[in-house]
């Protein structure tokens, strides 16, 4: 749905590009979540340090606020759903 360049794709805002992908591609969201995570850590050569949540690999990540279910996410993306967020595994506040 995005590979955020000035052209074709100048936006960075990965609520956004996870609905569009889920609206506009027909991706489930749980493809969607993996598209914009592990498949993107792929892209770049940086899967086995990111793009899990797996042992060994860097804790980046997001909380989000209560949903009612991962249906839920494509269409809040003009709502701010992120609780926490934590950075090679620190809660940044």
């Amino acid at each position: 749905a995005s590979d955020f360049n000035p052209g074709s794709s100048p936006s960075g805002n990965m609520n956004f590009v996870v609905s569009t992908a889920c609206i506009k591609m027909k991706l489930t969201p749980e493809e969607a979540i993996n598209a914009a995570t592990l498949n993107a850590a792929f892209a770049m050569n940086l899967e086995q340090t990111l793009g899990s949540v797996t042992k060994g690999k860097k804790a980046n990540l997001i909380i989000t606020k209560q949903i009612p279910s991962l249906n839920f996410i494509p269409y809040a993306f003009g709502s701010n759903l992120i609780d926490t967020v934590i950075i090679n595994g620190k809660t940044n506040g």
